[in-house]
């Protein structure tokens, strides 16, 4: 059989499923997964499964796990960051797979990931985020409008990930201290702080928040919580109408408020810790956007080449 083409829809047989069941009991019960983190897993699967075909799932070789990346990077054109992602989650199903002595072994465990180019990540400009923030999208109502543009303010002014917009309680926000204790990757939770006009921004919304038995932060207007999806598409509905042309989504705030910190001087462990990386050096990519930033203001600052210019100027008009 060809792999070379589009997977299938319903790519998934019976059988693919009752895996895909005791998979996601693996990762729920066994591994203490969130329920995010186990849709995500489970999404990749299926993907494979489909591009497999019917069935195919549990008794896939390292041959097709190979070409199956070769397919998602060529064909598909998928990024590399997403593939490794992708091969990450076919590596733990294999791996549950031989623990629970369904597989003698895990086709996904030698084959290597694409390279990873050092493209910086890419960041808004203070002047395009404060354009954002003073966009809003017409015929919405006051709640929602007010909903919304404490989301972005809350984009920018943490650098939380959607998901964890979403996730935020009530109970979490202390708008006297300007903090907010969210839950990250892996369930764990940490204190970030807020700027004064997120603050604002997020008491203007309590005002005018429907009733409701739902502890979440924001909600629709029938009262119940929002989900990451919903959280990205009321930043592309605004993002939209803005002007802006470059390409971002709610996770290009996070690199701009990364950014942004970094360029104005802040402790780089401090933005490590106010976004959640287990590692500095995962942080450290902003260190080189901020770097760039110095350089321009360095020649916009410094005369001494502007006098270089000024005299070649000169001579050439003698």
């Amino acid at each position: 059989m060809s792999h070379n083409k589009k997977p299938r829809r319903g790519g998934a047989s019976d059988a693919d499923e009752a895996v895909l069941d005791a998979f996601v009991a693996y990762l729920t019960l066994e591994r203490n997964r969130s329920p995010l983190t186990v849709d995500a897993y489970l999404r990749d699967e299926r993907d494979f499964a489909a591009w497999l075909g019917p069935g195919k799932l549990l008794g896939a070789t390292m041959s097709d796990v190979r070409r199956y990346v070769m397919y998602l990077a060529g064909e598909r054109r998928v990024d590399a960051r997403t593939i490794r992602r992708r091969l990450s989650a076919l590596k733990t199903f294999y791996k549950y797979l031989k623990w629970s002595g369904q597989r003698a072994d895990n086709p996904a465990a030698d084959v290597p990931g694409p390279r990873m180019s050092d493209r910086k990540p890419e960041h808004l400009h203070v002047a395009e985020v404060e354009r954002l923030l003073r966009t809003s999208v017409a015929g919405r109502s006051d709640f929602q409008r007010l909903r919304d543009r404490a989301i972005l303010e809350l984009l920018y002014a943490t650098g939380i990930r959607r998901a964890e917009v979403a996730s935020i309680r009530i109970h979490d926000v202390d708008l006297a201290n300007r903090t907010i204790e969210v839950t990250g990757k892996g369930d764990k939770k940490r204190t970030v702080l807020m700027n004064k006009a997120a603050s604002h921004a997020i008491q203007a919304y309590l005002g005018v928040r429907p009733r409701t038995d739902d502890q979440s932060l924001f909600v629709g207007r029938h009262g119940r919580c929002l989900t990451p999806k919903h959280v990205w598409r009321i930043f592309r509905d605004i993002y939209d109408v803005s002007g802006l042309q470059k390409h971002a989504t709610p996770h290009t705030m996070r690199h701009s408020f990364a950014t942004h910190m970094v360029e104005n001087d802040a402790n780089l462990e401090t933005v490590r810790e106010l976004l959640g990386h287990e590692h500095l050096s995962t942080t450290g990519i902003y260190l080189k956007l901020a770097m760039e930033h110095k350089r321009r203001q360095y020649d916009e600052a410094h005369p001494r080449d502007r006098m270089l210019e000024g005299g070649e100027q000169r001579k050439g008009r003698k």
